[in-house]
Formats: C-alpha cells, sequence, structure tokens
C-alpha cells in the first residue's frame, strides 16, 4: 500500500528549491498553460508547501516581476556590430518570440504595477539608438511607437488562428518607421 506524501511547513530544505528553480518551474507551467501559475499549483508542481515559495519570494508580485524579468531577459542582447535599424528589428523580432512563446505574458507585463521586465527592453533599445544621438523626447517617442506597434502585432498573433502572420512580417513596417527616424539626423 502506498503512503501519502507529506508535505513540510515552514522554510525549505536550501538543497531541493531555490529563487531559480521556482522560477525555472513557473516558466514550463506558464509555456504549457499560457497563464501565470498560482502559487498553489506552482508549489504543487515542485512538491513543497506553498508557505515555502513565500520564503523566498515575500508575496506574489515579488515572484511576478522575478518571473517576467527573467523571460523579458531572454530576448536579444544587441552586439554593436550591425546596423542599428538590424538591431532594431533583431531585437523587436526576439520580444515577440518571447511574447508568443509564453501566451498570456504580454497581458501580464501591461498590468503589473513594477517595471522591471520593460526596464531591461528599454536599457537594449537605448544600447542600439545611441549611435543616433536623438534627444530624450525623440527617444520615448521612437520607443512608444515601437514598444505599441510591437505589443499589437503580438496581440493580433495571438488572434491569429489561421496562422497567415509570421513575425517575419514585422520587417517591412519597421524598415519603414526606421527610415523616417532616420532622416530626421
Amino acid at each position: 500500500m502506498d503512503t501519502p506524501k507529506i508535505k513540510k511547513r515552514g522554510r525549505p530544505i536550501k538543497a531541493t528549491l531555490n529563487q531559480q528553480k521556482i522560477i525555472e518551474m513557473a516558466k514550463v507551467m506558464m509555456r504549457n498553460d499560457s497563464k501565470i501559475p498560482s502559487i498553489r499549483k506552482l508549489s504543487s508542481a515542485l512538491d513543497v508547501d506553498a508557505m515555502a515559495i513565500y520564503y523566498y519570494f515575500s508575496n506574489k508580485d515579488k515572484l511576478l516581476e522575478a518571473l517576467t524579468t527573467s523571460l523579458i531577459t531572454e530576448i536579444y542582447e544587441p552586439k554593436a556590430a550591425i546596423d542599428w535599424q538590424e538591431e532594431l528589428i533583431i531585437l523587436a523580432s526576439s520580444y515577440l518570440h518571447v511574447l508568443r512563446d509564453y501566451d498570456g505574458l504580454l497581458q501580464t507585463l501591461l498590468t503589473m504595477k513594477s517595471d522591471s521586465p520593460a526596464h531591461v527592453f528599454y536599457q537594449r533599445f537605448q544600447l542600439i539608438v545611441k549611435p543616433l544621438n536623438l534627444s530624450i523626447e525623440q527617444q520615448k517617442s521612437m520607443l512608444d511607437l515601437v514598444a505599441d506597434y510591437l505589443h499589437g502585432f503580438s496581440l493580433a498573433l495571438s488572434c491569429d488562428g489561421s496562422n497567415t502572420l509570421k513575425i517575419e512580417d514585422i520587417r517591412p513596417p519597421l524598415t519603414f518607421l526606421f527610415n523616417s527616424i532616420g532622416k530626421i539626423n
């Protein structure tokens, strides 16, 4: 006869659980379920008591911030070895791939209180456009245009039941936008 597993309450055993393991499991669950897992489902998948998660993350918002930041750091890191327009297209494509692979991430990012994940994208964007010597206002306008376009495209991708949209389809509109921006200088 099988004996039921009894989950221990309180402080987790350090060798079996850590922040990275929690985040990696949350990523797997998010990829499979297309949504952020609840603390209860996450702790069940890790075979620990829910309070063990709170040992590493003081609240769900802290876990959510760590998870989304971890996902966004998967996007392309600029190399500055190629044309700024090409770098921005690669960054944009990479961002869309992460949003597609983790369906529900965009909605989570747009409703979060923390801006840590957005800051990761912004830093990479700034590295790419630095050679353009844009004013702060011009950089912000360009970032807003690109981010809004990418978010709209991501939503369209997630609603495209016939799979006619491809991430590569962003190249012509972004090239048009970037050519216009290049004429500012």
